[in-house]
């Protein structure tokens, strides 16, 4: 395969293109000259005038990463991918929305598709979302997903859980272990992000569903719209979860007053749980999220409605409810994403990367004391909505709604 290779130097970023006759590239990137000072890399205008609780809590000051590496593309036809994952033997495990799953080599060939799950609503924001690994998957092959599912009235998120039969490309005796009730007639903010935390209970986000009925429900106990819950593998209330013994409260809660969380993942030093969510026009939020707390949507926000409108009573800060670490006004729209906890780029260590959707990029955090101290954009060249972010052995993965397959790694 002949391959064509040209140089760009725009300001300190270097990138050399190798692009093959596949359609599938090689990007490689890397800074050069003085990083330290850079501004924010929000440069269009805020939404509202709304000021921040304190100091670097949105826009703060731009990094450039000065290691070199390289942004390869290994798959361009996954379809309308929603969330990737990695096996134990560095295969990769990826949902479709349609309502099945591949499997892929490191390499990104497709190896297997995986049918055999409950029919899912794939209409909007629904579909075959999130997937999780047992943690212990490599004796019981089990696995978690969660999906859009019809239930009457309308449709709602659940969780299911099976065995993975890769001899027979099908998920054996699948049953929903939970769902996020009501049921409401929407095709939007499904949440769905799932992760286990170390000591094997599953963290599982929910949205409100984007009606009028469903935002009020994210500050309700007896919902489970809008919130964060804890579960056991068979979708029992966690054991210490901070609602249980309350007769007006789902015990599964373990937060609430969440607008609608597509992103969770856990401090590699700290162990908290991270949480980014959608903001309406304005106000995507990077939260910690902590047992019993009320994350105040729709009763605080940084955001205004679509059309224009203040919301609520346009308040920022309101006793008992928390403000986020960060928030993004333009909105970064953010997704799936991971925490880099490897050394082989030693600058990206514990810094978090989020997958933006409209704002067509990867956002690189620098995190110190649980505070943004820096911001990069990257694969913002790219022009793609990227939906998931992984981490494995020094590389991050990503996929993108146009059914691209990234693999970033040092060079």
């Amino acid at each position: 395969m002949q391959a064509k290779y040209v140089l760009c130097l725009t300001g300190m970023l270097i990138s050399v293109y190798a692009i093959g006759c596949n359609s599938n590239s090689t990007t490689f990137y890397g800074s050069q000259g003085d990083t330290s000072k850079l501004p924010p890399v929000e440069t269009k205008k805020a939404n509202t005038d709304y000021k921040p609780a304190f100091d670097g809590q949105t826009r703060i000051a731009g990094v450039k990463t000065k290691t070199p590496y390289k942004v390869e593309k290994i798959n361009n036809d996954l379809g309308r991918p929603w969330a990737i994952i990695v096996l134990p033997d560095n295969r990769l495990l990826i949902t479709e929305k349609k309502g099945y799953m591949q499997i892929l080599s490191a390499d990104g060939k497709v190896e297997k598709k995986i049918t055999g799950f409950p029919e899912v609503e794939d209409g909007g924001q629904g579909g075959l979302l999130d997937v999780a690994l047992d943690p212990d998957f490599k004796t019981n092959q089990m696995i978690y997903w969660s999906f859009a599912e019809a239930y009457e009235p309308g449709n709602l998120m659940a969780v299911a859980k099976g065995r993975l039969d890769e001899p027979s490309s099908t998920i054996q005796n699948p049953v929903v272990i939970f769902r996020a009730t009501p049921a409401l007639s929407s095709p939007l903010h499904f949440g769905s992000r799932l992760l286990f935390d170390k000591d094997g209970y599953l963290f599982v986000s929910t949205g409100e569903r984007s009606t009028m009925k469903g935002r009020v429900q994210a500050q309700l106990l007896s919902s489970g719209l809008g919130k964060i819950f804890k579960i056991t593998k068979d979708g029992k209330p966690a054991p210490g979860n901070p609602f249980i013994g309350n007769p007006n409260a789902m015990p599964e809660i373990y937060a609430y007053g969440i607008r609608n969380a597509q992103s969770l993942d856990i401090h590699p030093q700290t162990g908290e749980l991270w949480e980014a969510e959608f903001g309406p026009r304005g106000g995507d939020e990077l939260n910690i999220i902590k047992a019993g707390k009320n994350y105040g949507w729709p009763d605080i926000t940084y955001g205004i409605e679509y059309g224009g409108r203040k919301i609520g009573d346009a308040i920022q800060q309101k006793e008992g409810m928390e403000q986020p670490v960060y928030y993004w006004d333009p909105v970064l729209s953010p997704s799936g994403m991971a925490f880099y906890t490897g050394n082989a780029i030693p600058e990206w260590k514990n810094n978090l990367f989020i997958g933006g959707l409209s704002s067509t990029h990867i956002a690189r955090l620098v995190i110190e004391n649980n505070k943004v101290v820096g911001e990069e954009r990257i694969l913002e060249d790219k022009n793609e909505r990227f939906r998931d972010v992984v981490y494995h052995n020094g590389m991050l993965y990503a996929v993108t709604d146009g059914g691209n397959l990234y693999r970033i790694s040092k060079q």
